[in-house]
């Protein structure tokens, strides 16, 4: 059985009465990111830094390569400097008063290497991150790209084991940050490094991870492959965390075993034929549907009274360029809807949303947390 190139059990860290990492445990193969991937204060940077070592745990370990490097129950502790892990922070932490060169070589010249192998590995890192030619460039002059080049360059310098990126790409802006997501995908997949990846973005999550960890409260809530969460979310609170989604309330006005029919709140004639449930939903149970928009198909009037489909009211309707952002109304829920420009509508228009019976998720309302 292949053996996991990092694994974290039972990670436990408190801050005060604050519950901050509950109980966190994950494995990641030899070349592959793992990206954390919640809200503020869920407790994926706190999960990182125990695992760079700039927090203690309170409780679990972690094995690099079969290696602990930090167990509390055997009050083992290696220090970050002996871990043999890169980090980016998410404000860089460029010292203004240095230059690329001093900046990138900075963690060579504290391993003490001789001044010509510092050359050669800080000229092949900034080659690789596109900055070769700005050696001599002061750190208060480069721009934000620059600088977040700079940062990533000084934690490859030393060809570190795992890189780990605390939200590198949230200070850039909208344009940037697209195209440093495919220039980081692209260097991990040249170097096969192994990377641990923090994210409240989750375009940025989907768009460079092998795997995701979705995080809540200090817990991991599920993980899996992007494709895979998005598809087949565990929970209410992942399935509307990973991309856009429709919430409707109804109650269950007929169960055949292998589908159910929901009554929606709102608007007595409307039906839904869900196919996708689980044992666990009954006859008159009340429920909270999810509709991913991309699985809607817009259309200007009903076909008949048959299930499936949603009279709403065009409440606005924004251009957007490639597309329109129409606010609908049913009943008393109001949601917002992409559409193309071809199926162009205007605020006031009646439409009708029809759905296709696999593309309904079903949530008991009783199971469903507040704030969602």
């Amino acid at each position: 059985m292949k053996q996991p190139f990092l694994k974290a059990d039972g990670l436990v860290k408190r801050f005060g009465k604050l519950l901050a990492v509950d109980d966190v445990s994950f494995e990641i193969n030899r070349g592959e990111v793992l990206t954390f991937l919640g809200p503020s204060g869920c407790g994926k940077t706190t999960t990182l830094r125990m695992i760079a070592g700039f927090e203690r745990p309170d409780r679990g370990e972690v094995f690099v390569e079969d290696r602990c490097i930090v167990s509390v129950q055997n009050k083992l502790f290696l220090p970050p400097e002996r871990r043999e892990m890169g980090m980016v922070f998410q404000s860089y932490a460029i010292w203004p008063h240095m230059n690329v060169l001093e900046n990138v070589s900075y963690p060579l010249r504290l391993r003490r290497m001789k001044e010509s192998e510092i050359r050669e590995k800080v000229a092949a890192v900034l080659e690789l991150v596109g900055l070769s030619g700005l050696e001599k460039r002061p750190a208060m002059l480069l721009s934000g790209g620059q600088q977040q080049r700079v940062a990533l360059a000084r934690a490859l310098v030393y060809s570190p084991k795992i890189l780990l990126l605390d939200e590198p790409l949230s200070n850039l802006d909208a344009k940037l940050r697209e195209q440093m997501r495919v220039e980081l995908k692209s260097l991990q997949q040249r170097l096969s490094i192994t990377v641990i990846f923090v994210t409240h973005d989750q375009i940025e999550a989907m768009t460079l991870s092998d795997r995701l960890a979705v995080m809540r409260h200090g817990k991991i809530e599920q993980m899996g492959p992007p494709q895979e969460i998005y598809e087949h979310p565990k929970t209410p609170f992942v399935q509307e965390f990973i991309g856009r989604v429709i919430w409707l309330e109804g109650k269950v006005v007929e169960n055949g075993g292998q589908s159910v029919v929901i009554g929606l709140s709102g608007d007595e004639g409307a039906h839904i034929r869900c196919d996708t449930i689980d044992g666990k939903i009954k006859h008159g149970d009340p429920v909270v549907i999810a509709i991913r928009p991309e699985e809607v198909k817009l259309s200007m009037q009903k076909e008949g009274e048959g299930f499936n489909q949603l009279p709403c009211r065009v409440e606005t309707a924004v251009f957007l360029g490639d597309r329109y952002e129409c606010q609908l109304r049913f009943g008393a829920t109001t949601f917002t809807l992409p559409t193309t420009r071809a199926e162009a509508i205007s605020a006031g228009q009646k439409v009708c949303l029809n759905l296709s019976p696999d593309s309904v998720r079903i949530w008991r309302k009783d199971g469903f947390p507040s704030g969602q």
